[in-house]
């Protein structure tokens, strides 16, 4: 079900689907962000989901073509002309990750909205036209150009989200310890907070509210049973993929932690977003 990035499937299953256990769907896991920051054509409740699992979690990063000036996030703030990011548009990784850098750090990015997807911008970087593009680790190192481009050094991952540095990537600081290197006010890390969330939520599949306890425990243990399966397994790593899985209880709790933020930290959304 297409349409605004997720936002259409979320509201049908929240406002149209039978609460039965029969409809899921998978959604973006950063659409908690239009809520946050009240756009009109949210018609949903994050924390009110039945969740029921996610095959992963994974982290942002922002990758640079190697043939820049940009080595590290010091060149970046240094910047007189500062790097051109392509970006499919506002509210999305590739917009928001680098825009997160600018506020927590002083990074300078030009970012380019409008490109249709992520394999439009990577063209866009392999022809020049852009420099760099804001991702997630697991899509870069899971698909091409992303495994080719790392092996022949084309592109560099130049800072990445989680908390702990990926092993595929053990060069590329961590937002976390840029912030605490470039001593980021408190409200700026509360924010990184909120937006660095998606990756927790990995690929979500949820269900309408409402559903019985029952039929919302079969549905979490059949997602949980299904991603133990050797043959499924075998299977994903074959493709180089990695499986991180959370249970539903695990993102029920926190879908309702991310949506309960202070009027500080919204309005600091609303600011950044507004860009």
């Amino acid at each position: 079900m297409p349409g605004a990035g997720s936002v259409v499937a979320a509201n049908y299953l929240y406002n149209v689907a039978k609460p039965d256990g029969l409809t899921l769907g998978t959604i973006s896991s950063a659409l908690y962000f239009d809520q946050l920051i009240g756009r009109k054509e949210v018609n949903f409740d994050w924390g009110k989901f039945s969740w029921i699992g996610t095959p992963e979690q994974t982290s942002e990063m922002l990758y640079i073509r190697s043939d820049t000036p940009f080595k590290t996030v010091d060149d970046l703030r240094r910047a007189s002309e500062p790097p051109k990011c392509g970006s499919v548009g506002i509210g999305s990784t590739d917009h928001y990750f680098p825009k997160l850098l600018e506020d927590a750090m002083g990074a300078k990015f030009n970012i380019v909205v409008g490109y249709q997807g992520a394999a439009d911008i990577d063209l866009a970087v392999e022809k020049g036209e852009m420099l760099c593009r804001a991702g997630t680790l697991s899509s870069f190192f899971g698909r091409e150009p992303g495994r080719t481009w790392i092996k022949q050094g084309f592109v560099r991952v130049l800072v990445q989200g989680g908390k702990t540095r990926d092993p595929r990537a053990p060069d590329a600081p961590t937002i976390y310890e840029l912030m605490d290197k470039y001593k980021t006010p408190e409200a700026v890390k509360r924010l990184a907070a909120v937006l660095l969330s998606p990756g927790d939520f990995g690929r979500p599949v949820i269900g309408p509210p409402g559903i019985p306890a029952d039929r919302i425990k079969i549905l979490r243990d059949g997602f949980m049973n299904t991603l133990k399966d050797p043959e499924l397994a075998a299977e994903a790593k074959k493709r180089g993929w990695d499986l991180s899985s959370i249970t539903g209880d695990e993102l029920d709790r926190l879908a309702k932690e991310i949506v309960a933020q202070p009027p500080e930290v919204i309005e600091r959304m609303q600011k950044l977003f507004s860009k």
